[in-house]
């Protein structure tokens, strides 16, 4: 087999009395983000912070701990065994304890996605019967697995060939939002719209390709960092785009995409004289 990279949690996958030995590894690539420093334009070097306290000054990093701000200026501080202490132990153990179908799992919850590997050969068996057990019903698998000694929530879902591992959001970690939505209620629209929008969206619909969209901005800034490294002059060009202007009236802006407006007559046409 292939080296797969660095193994982010190693451990077992347990239905019940069948426990799998398995290695989770990370399912998004983080290597093309470009990141930037700051760096000091006069000389070319890196800009470096230094750990102050107004009316101190400098101080050393061994006196730094950990704080929860209760009032404004006022924090909790935590010593760094009182941390460690009340974090879990590394239970190398994923209990699937529950299964739901996963069109009832709101997208909010999703975080980060892993691959989920079986460790050998021996341990490939249950992990086959369990992924195909999960398609079978349509179903995803919940646990909690415990990380970095904090304890979170994760669907396991069968994948193409193998299973992925979701790690999700908690209920508490999320915002409401009722008041995101709730002015909406006064909105009235016209209901006929939403059968001009549905075509629209039908005319334009097809089946996942995420192949077929790419980020320009992080190409063309990646390939910016690759001309200045090389000593190329960089031409900015004049700014043209624009901001597109709000729709003021909707049924003539869905007809129009539609391609159902009427044909505009060209200007200074003139009517045929009658005869």
């Amino acid at each position: 087999m292939p080296s797969l990279g660095h193994v982010y949690w190693r451990g077992f996958l347990r239905l019940q009395l069948v426990s799998i030995n398995v290695d989770i590894y990370a399912a998004a690539e983080t290597k093309s983000e470009i990141t930037f420093n700051q760096i000091h334009k006069p000389s070319g070097k890196r800009i470096k912070y230094e750990k102050v306290v107004p009316g101190i000054g400098r101080i050393e990093s061994s006196d730094i701990v950990k704080g929860y701000q209760v009032e404004p200026d006022v924090y909790v501080t935590l010593e760094p065994e009182e941390v460690e202490a009340i974090k879990l132990d590394s239970k190398k153990t994923i209990d699937l304890v529950q299964f739901v179908n996963q069109s009832e799992i709101d997208a909010r919850y999703f975080e980060r996605p892993y691959y989920i590997v079986p460790k050998d050969e021996v341990a490939a068996e249950g992990y086959l019967v369990i992924r195909d057990a999960l398609m079978k019903e349509k179903k995803v698998g919940l646990a909690q697995i415990t990380m970095h000694g904090r304890e979170h929530l994760v669907a396991v879902m069968p994948i193409e060939k193998g299973m992925l591992l979701e790690v999700m959001r908690y209920a508490n970690e999320l915002r409401a939002s009722d008041k995101f939505f709730n002015d909406l209620d006064n909105v009235k629209y016209d209901k006929d719209l939403v059968g001009l929008a549905s075509e629209l969206i039908a005319r334009n619909s097809a089946r996942f390709s995420p192949t077929k969209f790419s980020d320009s901005y992080a190409v063309q800034l990646a390939e910016l960092v690759k001309k200045k490294a090389r000593g190329q002059k960089i031409t900015i060009p004049a700014g043209s785009s624009k901001e597109p202007s709000n729709v003021v009236n909707l049924m003539d802006a869905l007809k129009k995409s539609l391609g159902k407006e009427k044909p505009a007559k060209p200007a200074g046409a003139k009517r045929k004289s009658a005869r």
